[in-house]
């Protein structure tokens, strides 16, 4: 079997050390790096390629888990993303997902679930923690959370358009599948319902 190759990514070092020794055990696993921020990270995967990044959220200062995803995923189209992270509300699953994250897992989950999720994120396939509904509406990108964050606070198209540096027209398509995802069909409904499922800050 060929042995999955794992970059760890977590700012706290005594998590790190655990997850080494917890994946040192397992079968087909091999973790060739380490990382303690989302730029180490990102740094790190660029020069080893790994075949999956173990991804925490929440990383300190400087750019967090889904940034860092978001940037991994982008301009390493080989490497998975497996986000490891004890925050498992809505908002921040729809936020990794929309990164580009292959799966989620929660850090309390057995040993064996994530030896299973590390080798299905290899793969390719789709892993989530089973306190993750799978039936989840479409996760918005990270645009579109940018977009929904402006309306929130009330802004016109051309006012978000001038904001976020793009144009109106593309505002205004962006605002359509936001519509879409939410199933809603005005700005204040995609607010209301944003705040419903805590996808705003």
């Amino acid at each position: 079997m060929t042995e999955v190759r794992i970059l760890l990514c977590d700012d706290h070092a005594v998590v790190r050390a655990g997850l080494l020794a917890l994946l040192g055990s397992a079968p087909g696993i091999e973790v060739v790096g380490e990382a303690g921020s989302g730029e180490e990270a990102v740094a790190t995967a660029a020069k080893l390629r790994p075949d999956v990044v173990l991804m925490d959220l929440q990383l300190g200062p400087g750019i967090d888990g889904v940034e860092a995803t978001r940037r991994i995923t982008t301009t390493l189209p080989g490497v998975r993303v497996l986000v490891l992270t004890t925050y498992d509300t809505d908002a921040d699953v729809t936020r990794a997902i929309g990164a580009g994250a292959t799966g989620y897992l929660l850090k309390a989950e057995r040993p064996e679930e994530l030896f299973a999720a590390i080798h299905a994120a290899a793969e390719g396939r789709r892993a989530l923690s089973r306190v993750v509904p799978r039936d989840r509406a479409p996760a918005l990108t990270h645009r579109e959370l940018d977009i929904l964050g402006q309306l929130a606070r009330g802004l016109s198209n051309r006012e978000i358009a001038r904001a976020l540096f793009i144009s109106e027209a593309t505002v205004k398509t962006h605002l359509g599948r936001v519509y879409a995802k939410l199933g809603v069909d005005t700005r204040a409904g995609a607010v209301a319902k944003a705040k419903e499922q805590r996808l705003l800050p």
